[in-house]
């Protein structure tokens, strides 16, 4: 397991532009799903970005059309992760497979945006608790609905940092999050991967950590105990704590 994991840190940054050299067909299936997990981590957070950066807007009383409609939206998200990651989202170059999960995301979160369209331009009303998080947890949820027999992904964190039930993490992924991710002697940033058992079904997976940041902590920060603007205790966290994880199957 810690062999893979070290495999999984050494070609985190090359998957995506697909420039690596392998030594067998099994090292070549591994970097294949580190590489779709890779790509499907990051475009989930570039989708997470553009809704972070318009929030300003969806929470303005005064301004009843946003114009935010599901294709601006998915242009954007697709503009933010080729800025981010290098590679254009979907081309030819990628595996059949790839190109499914990936416009199966793409199309997730424009039909999430689109169904909201009556929260997001309702005038009068300031906080629409169309937040980051609740966006990701459907985005996700509509992804299974397209393509869970081959793939899930969703956002889970350390259980005492967990808002949403639906959001609490399996007992693998709680595993790697009290273990794995506290060890000191590990980069912080590193992905985690493993073949293992989903439901029965032989799957790789795959748990990428996230770490506050200064515009997490509006939620998430200090005072412990004071209550958000979504309604819900802050955690007291801090720039740089562990705030949750990536969780992705690849059914085999």
């Amino acid at each position: 397991m810690e062999a893979l994991t070290i495999f999984a840190r050494n070609c985190i940054l090359a998957v995506l532009s697909g420039c690596m050299l392998l030594a067998s067909p099994v090292a070549a299936e591994e970097a294949a799903d580190v590489a779709t997990g890779t790509r499907l981590a990051e475009l989930l957070r570039a989708a997470r970005s553009v809704l972070s950066n318009y929030q300003t807007l969806i929470n303005d009383p005064a301004v009843a059309d946003k114009h935010l409609d599901g294709e601006r939206f998915t242009a954007e998200a697709i503009a933010l992760y080729g800025k981010r990651t290098g590679s254009q989202l979907i081309s030819n170059d990628l595996a059949e497979r790839d190109r499914k999960l990936l416009q199966a995301q793409v199309d997730a979160m424009r039909e999430v945006i689109d169904e909201h369209q009556d929260d997001i331009n309702r005038p009068g009303i300031a906080f629409k608790g169309f937040v980051p998080a609740v966006f990701a947890r459907l985005m996700n949820e509509k992804f299974a609905a397209k393509v869970g027999n081959e793939a899930l992904v969703r956002v889970t964190a350390p259980e005492v940092l967990v808002r949403n039930r639906k959001s609490l993490p399996d007992a693998w992924e709680a595993k790697v999050i009290e273990e794995v991710f506290p060890d000191p002697q590990r980069p912080k940033d590193d992905s985690y991967t493993e073949v293992t058992e989903v439901n029965g079904r032989p799957a790789f997976r795959m748990l990428l950590p996230e770490y506050y940041t200064d515009s997490c902590l509006i939620c998430h920060g200090a005072p412990k105990g004071e209550i958000d603007v979504t309604g819900y205790p802050k955690e007291g966290g801090k720039a740089g704590d562990l705030g949750g994880a990536i969780s992705i199957v690849l059914f085999q």
